[in-house]
């Protein structure tokens, strides 16, 4: 569903802007839960994101050592920077303690579920990306979500045009 206008100017002005998003995430994966977590950037990674260089789709979160680790993201390298950054390094994710162990209990619960990330964003200046904790469909789930979709579209057609 689009945003409307107002709802856009409420986003620009508290300082939130999509720098990437994963668009098939809501289509392969049932999202449990969402959440908003840090991520700790080197400024040549922060300058080529907010160009919009920043490729979320085949990333994933991992767990090692108690920390949640963003992998497989590819941030290109900013070309005026005289040091850069490998592309596809791994980034640590900021989060507080209580939704990490929460997280990863969640996880550990159930035996099909991944952490995937959803967005890159800028919130008041910051780089942050919006993780879900995520359940993979399978291809009938992705079937039934088609129908149900298209279902609704009719819906909404025949509502307009019974307006008119």
């Amino acid at each position: 569903m689009a945003k409307s206008a107002s709802v856009e100017k409420k986003d620009k002005e508290r300082g939130s802007s999509n720098l990437s998003v994963h668009r098939r995430a809501r289509y392969d994966y049932e999202i449990i839960q969402s959440y908003d977590a840090g991520i700790a950037l080197l400024g040549s990674e922060v300058k080529s994101a907010r160009t919009g260089h920043a490729n979320i789709a085949e990333g994933y979160c991992r767990f090692q050592n108690g920390e949640l680790w963003l992998l497989n993201v590819n941030i290109a390298p900013y070309a005026p920077a005289r040091e850069n950054h490998d592309p596809i390094r791994p980034r640590k994710l900021l989060m507080h303690r209580r939704e990490l162990i929460r997280l990863q209990t969640a996880m550990n619960e159930q035996p099909r579920t991944t952490v995937i990330p959803l967005r890159l964003h800028l919130s008041r200046g910051i780089i942050k990306a919006e993780i879900g904790l995520a359940l993979g469909k399978r291809s009938y789930d992705k079937r039934d979500s088609i129908r149900e979709r298209e279902a609704n579209r009719t819906i909404q057609r025949a509502i307009r045009h019974s307006v008119r």
